[in-house]
């Protein structure tokens, strides 16, 4: 469990230090990380990995009650994945949820 919270808090430095640095930090209502818990297959250096995955959040709201996500350019998704994936040890793919409350929560349980 503490590999997981080091994982995560790894990559929330690096989002959030990016958000800062894009001048996205207050155009977002809340952003966060999610460690999934599954692995896949991918190449570091010349070798095959099996690491894990990791997902954005990002949605802005008014009250929590309903929510859209952040549609953050793609140049920024594109920096912060590949920062994660060639600094965080142990991850190999990043994924960005654009689900919308409802039917989805801003939450991951």
């Amino acid at each position: 469990m503490k590999k997981k919270s080091a994982f995560c808090n790894l990559q929330m430095r690096y989002l959030l230090a990016n958000y800062k640095k894009n001048g996205l930090y207050n155009r977002t209502w809340q952003a966060f990380v999610v460690l999934l818990p599954v692995r896949t297959v991918g190449v570091m250096g010349d070798e095959r990995s099996y690491d894990q995955v990791c997902a954005l959040r990002a949605v802005d709201s008014v009250d929590g009650m309903t929510a859209t996500f952040t549609p953050l350019p793609i140049k920024f998704l594109q920096k912060v994945a590949n920062r994660i994936c060639n600094e965080v040890k142990g991850i190999s793919r990043v994924v960005y949820d654009i689900s919308s409350k409802p039917p989805a929560t801003i939450e991951w349980e």
